[in-house]
């Protein structure tokens, strides 16, 4: 399998973290969240967390505060199948495939649920053909590109598909809480709204990427570190100060599978392309993994412009790298999140 276009989209409306600051402390929720939750607030949104700005579907910063389901669902349904479509169209451009072409499309989100699916208003309006086949991929979190990815590897390899359009598209302020939870209270800072997808196909594009091996660990013993849980009709993300060390941690485990199976070390890799997390995840994952600061470059500069775009941003560090023309030659790409889980994707770049 080979990736042929890459894209991504993200909404118009792009925020501060300062300005995010100064309208939680004007807005109305203010006054129910107790002292230490506000401390803490504070430094993650005018501290160095790592995140300067963030893109919100949010028409002002007020909205965020609206938390109500109806508010959140409708965000979800206006938002999220137009990021999609934004993001495909880049991707189908600089793959020159048509859409007429494809032949299954796989969407993966966490922020929201329709039924049908994404991929019905996505085909919809790319023009896809009515037999393509659709699959909608839920609550796999923050990792899910990896998992959405092997799907369309699996589809091209059965020879059921010539050309798969992937897609991972989140809008967090679709799925926003708030509460005196320290976790709640992180990711309610950290995350930003965004897709990326890509076009795969059975034969190399202008530049030959190809899908060479991937790997997943699950480890369900430790779902409690990182899931979403529904309370209050809303989505509520559970966050475990342990997150940084898990996800270096089986990080390093994957690519040890992979490096020992293919006789690849580390040295041998010529571009990392890491899901953030956040700043102390890449701090963790860089120590652990021993790697020069260097290699962390494109994910701590996207988590800065960006947040943490959840499934996405694996793809938006993956297009940043194919857009700075990174040497060719072996490309490691990983992802992790609810489950828990971790994922890797050996690529293979001319």
């Amino acid at each position: 399998m080979f990736f042929t276009g890459v894209g991504t989209a993200v909404p118009a409306t792009r925020y501060s973290q300062e300005e995010c600051w100064e309208a939680l402390c004007a807005s109305p929720r203010f006054p129910a969240i107790g002292a230490p939750a506000r401390a803490l607030l504070q430094r993650v949104l005018c501290g160095d967390s790592g995140v300067r700005t963030r893109h919100l579907a949010l028409a002002s910063i007020e909205e965020a505060f609206e938390l109500d389901p109806d508010v959140l669902e409708k965000r979800f349904l206006e938002h999220a199948p137009a990021l999609a479509v934004r993001a495909a169209k880049v991707a189908l451009e600089r793959a020159g495939t048509p859409a007429s072409a494809i032949d299954g499309v796989l969407i993966s989100t966490c922020t929201g649920y329709l039924c049908p699916g994404l991929t019905s208003y996505v085909g919809e309006r790319l023009g896809l053909r009515s037999d393509v086949v659709a699959l909608d991929l839920v609550g796999q979190g923050c990792g899910a590109a990896l998992p959405n990815l092997r799907t369309a590897d699996a589809l091209i390899a059965a020879r059921r598909c010539g050309n798969v359009l992937s897609i991972c598209v989140e809008v967090c302020s679709a799925a926003l809480y708030i509460d005196n939870d320290p976790g709640v209270l992180v990711s309610a800072c950290l995350f930003g709204d965004g897709a990326a997808a890509a076009v795969l196909s059975d034969a190399p594009g202008a530049r030959s990427v190809e899908w060479v091996d991937g790997i997943s660990l699950h480890e369900p013993a430790e779902r409690d570190a990182l899931r979403m849980e529904h309370r209050g009709g809303l989505l509520r993300n559970i966050l475990s100060r342990r997150v940084p060390q898990l996800a270096a941690q089986y990080a390093a485990s994957v690519f040890s599978r992979i490096s020992k199976e293919r006789g690849i070390e580390s040295s041998d890799i010529r571009a990392w392309i890491w899901h953030a997390g956040g700043r102390p995840v890449l701090d963790r994952l860089r120590e652990t993994t021993r790697l020069p600061e260097a290699e962390m470059r494109r994910s701590r500069e996207l988590l800065a412009s960006h947040g943490n775009l959840s499934s996405p941003f694996v793809l938006f560090v993956l297009d940043a790298a194919l857009r700075e023309r990174a040497p060719g030659g072996w490309w490691w790409m990983s992802s992790f999140g609810a489950g828990f889980s971790c994922h890797g994707a050996l690529l293979k770049v001319a």
